[in-house]
């Protein structure tokens, strides 16, 4: 089923959204060589709770609960990754997912860092990802079908001859944080037979393409949660929750565009 939202809602989840940047320009902020990925999160929580915001992602229900406000996910970590006493050595990419609700609203959204310099092979993989979201984006605006948006996404990643992972796709976002449609990164039958959907105005997704540098499989770590590359080479991972107004898409989860968001 496909929710379209009013305009009116659509500016409560930019709101969400707002919150969802600044808490990964806190996250950006603390990545350093030596630092733990949890005291990225706990950097995090805090920025959230100064916000009263409430964060997504932890206690969602798995065989353990998610423990974390943060996915923190480095080098053959593809998402889901767990934060803890890692520490951040030169050379990392380092994937921070996060998300809240404000007043009732959710932001959902991911980048990919690198610590330092990372490995010119492994920075393409990074800028890749991003080209293939900001695409997507696009796109958005002058497609029908989010089937014609996946296709051009798998095109572009395998052109440059890197992967999609498939286990995994972005989602509808609204009230709750995981609502209809899905939103894969390619184009699979199921997709064509009946998972396509329309792009119209009050449609707000969050799209995520996760991009491995060799093989599309993963699998699950013995934490329950962190997904890797089956050949451990790494992976890349941007997101934004979108929506598509009048006025054609919005990323409700990029930085502040006014001087009223400014001073947020």
């Amino acid at each position: 089923m496909q929710i379209l939202r009013s305009k009116r809602e659509i500016e409560m989840m930019r709101k969400a959204g707002l919150v969802v940047w600044h808490a990964l320009q806190v996250a950006k902020s603390r990545l350093r060589v030596g630092v733990t990925t949890a005291e990225i999160d706990a950097a995090v929580e805090e920025f959230f709770a100064s916000q009263r915001a409430e964060p997504l992602f932890k206690g969602v229900p798995g065989r353990v609960p998610f423990p974390a406000v943060t996915c923190i996910s480095v080098n053959e970590e593809v998402v889901h990754g767990i934060p803890g006493p890692r520490k951040l050595v030169e050379g990392d990419i380092v994937s921070i997912d996060t998300g809240c609700k404000v007043a009732g609203w959710c932001g959902d959204s991911a980048a990919t860092y690198v610590v330092g310099k990372a490995d010119p092979e492994v920075q393409r993989l990074v800028d890749v990802t991003e080209q293939v979201l900001n695409l997507a984006m696009e796109l958005m605006g002058k497609r029908t079908f989010w089937s014609e948006v996946a296709a051009e996404m798998e095109r572009l990643v395998k052109g440059a001859g890197f992967s999609v992972v498939e286990a995994f796709v972005g989602h509808g976002i609204g009230r709750e944080m995981h609502e209809d449609p899905q939103v894969p990164n390619f184009v699979s039958d199921q997709l064509r037979r009946n998972g396509d959907f329309r792009l119209v105005p009050g449609l707000v997704i969050a799209v995520e393409p996760m991009v491995n540098m060799g093989t599309k499989r993963v699998r699950t770590m013995p934490d329950h949660w962190t997904q890797i590359t089956a050949d451990k080479r790494p992976s890349a991972h941007f997101e934004h929750t979108i929506a598509i107004t009048e006025s054609g898409p919005v990323a409700l989860t990029a930085g502040p565009t006014s001087e009223a968001e400014r001073l947020f």
